[in-house]
C-alpha cells in the first residue's frame, strides 16, 4: 500500500501521549459529567482537552458506551477525566454529588428529559445550590416538543433535521457518516460551544443557566449552507456538491482504493484536465458547469481512474492545487506526512487517536492524561471534598462508591 513504508518509517516519530500536558485555556474550570454515551462524553473530552478538570460520575459495571467502545484506557472520549464510580441511587450518594456540584462551573448530562429530575439532580435543585452553574443538557430531540421523550440515534436526528436526505449519492439512498452529523457535530460540539458562550456570559452576570442542546437542531445548523442552496433552488439534481458533478466525487482506482476529486474552481479544474491529458477531448471541451455534459464526463473519469493504482494518481497530482487526494483509512491516516508533521494523532496508552483541536497559540490544549479506569479516582475525588480516609473506606465498604475496575 501507498503508506506501508511510511507506517514503518514514521512509527518512531508518532507522539506517544500526555507528556508535558498544557494547562489549556479552560484551566481552573471544574466540570461534573454524568456518564453517558456519544455526544455527552465527547463534549466532556473537548473541555478536558482544553484544560478543564472533568469529574466523570460512573456507575458500577460501566455504561452502554463502555461496552460499545471499550472501557478503561480504550475509552478515548474519557481521556483527561477523573473517574468517580458512585451509585447515584444510594441514599448517601446525593450529598456527595451535591458537594461536587456546589464547587463546579459546569454540569453535563445526556439522559432523556426528566431522568435527572427523578434522580434529584435536576436544574432547579442544582442551580439553587450553585447559582453560577452552567447546566448542560444533551438530548436527541431537546427538552420539549412531541419527540422529547422518544429514543433515537444519530441517523434519526439527522433524518428529522432534513440533513440525512442530503447525504444521498445522486439517485441513491440517504447515507450518514457514522455518528458525525447528529451525535458529535450537532450534539457534543454544539453543547461545548454553548458551554463556552455561557461561561463568558457568567463572568458578566454572575449567573448560571441551562443549556438545551438537541442533536436534531445542531445537525440542521451544520447544514445551514445546504438549506441556503435549497432556498435558491440549486440543491437537488444539478448541484456541484450533491455528487452530480464529475469534478466533486470519489473514484475507485485499479487497486480497489479510492481517490477524492474536488477541483471546483475553474483554475483548478483547468490544470486537472491538463494533468489527465484531456485538453481538446470532446467530452471535456465544453464549459465546466454545463450540467448536460456531467453524466458523460463522470463515466469517462470513472473509467480513467480505474486504469491505474491510487499511488499513480497520488504522484500525478501531488504537486498541484487540483484538489485530488487519497481516501485514507483510519489505519493509514495517522501516517500521512501532513498528519505526522502536525502531530494530528497520538498514541495514548496504546490507543492511536486524534489530538486536540483547534490549536491555540498561547494556551494550547493537550491530552491531559489517559482515559481512567472505572473508579480510578473515586478516593481522590472524595478526599478533595474533604472526606477523611475512614469515611471514604466506609463509603467504599457500603457500596456508595467503588474502587478501580480494570478493563
Amino acid at each position: 500500500m501507498f503508506f506501508l513504508h511510511l507506517n514503518q518509517l514514521l512509527a518512531k516519530t508518532m507522539p506517544t501521549n500526555t507528556q508535558n500536558p498544557s494547562r489549556g485555556p479552560l484551566a481552573g474550570i471544574k466540570v461534573v459529567e454524568f456518564a453517558g454515551i456519544g455526544p455527552g462524553p465527547f463534549c466532556g473530552m473537548l473541555l478536558a482537552d482544553m484544560g478543564a478538570e472533568v469529574t466523570l460520575l460512573e456507575r458500577a459495571g460501566g455504561t452502554f458506551a463502555s461496552q460499545l467502545f471499550g472501557g478503561g484506557r480504550k475509552a478515548v472520549a474519557n481521556r483527561g477525566k477523573k473517574s468517580l464510580c458512585i451509585d447515584l441511587k444510594h441514599p448517601e450518594a446525593k450529598a456527595l454529588v451535591f458537594k461536587l456540584i456546589e464547587g463546579a462551573d459546569v454540569l453535563i448530562e445526556g439522559f432523556r428529559p426528566g431522568v435527572m429530575e427523578r434522580l434529584g439532580f435536576g436544574p432547579d435543585e442544582c442551580l439553587a445550590l450553585n447559582p453560577r452553574l452552567i447546566y448542560g443538557r444533551m438530548t436527541g430531540w431537546g427538552q420539549t416538543g412531541p419527540l422529547a421523550p422518544r429514543a433515537g440515534h444519530d441517523a434519526n436526528y439527522a433524518a428529522i433535521a432534513g440533513v440525512l436526505d442530503t447525504g444521498r449519492r445522486h439517485g441513491g439512498a440517504p447515507w450518514a457518516p457514522p455518528t458525525l452529523v447528529g451525535d458529535m457535530g450537532g450534539g457534543g460540539l454544539m453543547l461545548a460551544w454553548g458551554i463556552a458562550c455561557a461561561l463568558i456570559e457568567t463572568q458578566r452576570s454572575g449567573k448560571g443557566q441551562v443549556i438545551d442542546a438537541a442533536m436534531s437542531e445542531g445537525a440542521a445548523l451544520l447544514a445551514h449552507g445546504l438549506f441556503n442552496l435549497e432556498a435558491l433552488g440549486e440543491w437537488k439534481g444539478q448541484c456541484a456538491i450533491d455528487s452530480s458533478a464529475p469534478f466533486y466525487d470519489v473514484y475507485q482506482c485499479a487497486d480497489g482504493e479510492w481517490i477524492s476529486v474536488c477541483p471546483l474552481e475553474p483554475q483548478f479544474y483547468k490544470t486537472f484536465v491538463e494533468r489527465l491529458g484531456l485538453v481538446g477531448d470532446p467530452d471535456f471541451s465544453g464549459k465546466q458547469y454545463d450540467t448536460r455534459r456531467w453524466p458523460v464526463m463522470k463515466d469517462r473519469l470513472t473509467a480513467i481512474f480505474k486504469t491505474e493504482p491510487r499511488e499513480h494518481w497520488n504522484t500525478l497530482f501531488d504537486d498541484t492545487d487540483d484538489c485530488v487526494w487519497p481516501v485514507l483509512s483510519m489505519t493509514d491516516a495517522p501516517s500521512h506526512p501532513h498528519n505526522v508533521a502536525r502531530e494530528a494523532f497520538a498514541d495514548v496508552a496504546g490507543v492511536l487517536q486524534p489530538t486536540p483541536a483547534p490549536r491555540l497559540s498561547r494556551t494550547p490544549g493537550a491530552i491531559q492524561s489517559p482515559p481512567p479506569l472505572l473508579g480510578e479516582h473515586s478516593r481522590e475525588r472524595l478526599a478533595a471534598l474533604g472526606l477523611s480516609a475512614e469515611e471514604i473506606e466506609r463509603l467504599a465498604a457500603t457500596g456508595v462508591v467503588s474502587d478501580p475496575v480494570p478493563f
